[in-house]
């Protein structure tokens, strides 16, 4: 298992011109007063909630992000969601299953659309359940991504969201707690 440790920074540089996010100052008015902010202009991303029939699991995603290191060092290797961003010229939803299958190896037909949250940029969440003969690759992401598959058994989830040792993103709670609703009905 990945620990942070494992991770050696470099340097820290301001970048004048990022490919991935950009920087503004967006100067408004609001409510008659002249207010400047910095903004981020990100691209829009798919998440999916796997859930392995067999193994009564979610698969999720363990890796270590960048961004959460600068601002919180020891959280920075974190269990998310399966996704990606939409940085192709395919729907949402094939874009969604591209990425189930680069990071966890499983190729999946039928996605059930959630919802559409916005965090900023538009996070649109799927969900979809697996079978081992949907398994075709390891999975791990494409290039240097370094993503650890992870089983988390569902008997095991409840606890696992609050478990504050375990950083996660708000959309893996969001949509356990939506499973676990949708199981009660």
């Amino acid at each position: 298992m990945k620990k942070i440790k494992d991770i050696e920074i470099i340097s820290t540089i301001p970048k004048p011109n990022p490919q991935q996010i950009a920087v503004y100052e967006l100067t408004f008015k609001e409510k008659g007063r002249l207010k400047r902010k910095e903004v981020t202009k990100s691209l829009e991303v798919v998440k999916i909630l796997i859930y392995h029939k067999k193994r009564d699991a979610f698969v999720l995603i363990r890796q270590f992000r960048p961004l959460v290191y600068i601002n919180s060092p020891l959280n920075a290797i974190r269990y998310e969601l399966c996704g990606g961003r939409v940085d192709k010229p395919l729907s949402i939803e094939e874009i969604a299953k591209e990425e189930v299958l680069e990071e966890v190896g499983y190729r999946v037909e039928r996605l059930k659309k959630v919802t559409t949250l916005v965090t900023g940029n538009r996070m649109h969440l799927f969900y979809c359940e697996v079978e081992e003969k949907d398994r075709v690759d390891r999975g791990g992401g494409v290039g240097e991504e370094e993503i650890e598959v992870i089983y988390l058994p569902t008997k095991e989830a409840k606890e696992f969201m609050f478990d504050e040792s375990k950083p996660k993103r708000p959309a893996l709670m969001f949509m356990f707690c939506w499973w676990f609703h949708m199981r009660e009905d």
